[in-house]
């Protein structure tokens, strides 16, 4: 664990942040008191496709447009 103060952080943040990427801990002092902790995050889990599968549907007639519906809706575009 390296521990630096808020000026040096400032002035060397993209460093510290690599270093931190790399699996060191980096402990920010103010006033030589520890104030803030420099980790990596944690990657996020791989995503698996197809998580829905089975749980949703689309239904056979999705594009289909009510014309009444419509017309209510758009009565200015819908007149026959």
């Amino acid at each position: 664990m390296k521990t630096v103060n808020r000026s040096e952080a400032r002035s060397r943040l993209s460093k510290l942040v690599r270093s931190s990427e790399a699996g060191e801990e980096i402990v920010i002092a103010r006033r030589g008191k520890p104030a803030a902790r420099l980790v990596a995050l944690a990657a996020p889990p791989a995503r698996k496709p197809g998580g829905w599968e089975g749980r949703i549907w689309v239904a056979p007639d999705l594009d289909h447009v009510d014309m009444t519906i419509a017309a209510l809706m758009f009565d200015d575009l819908c007149t026959e």
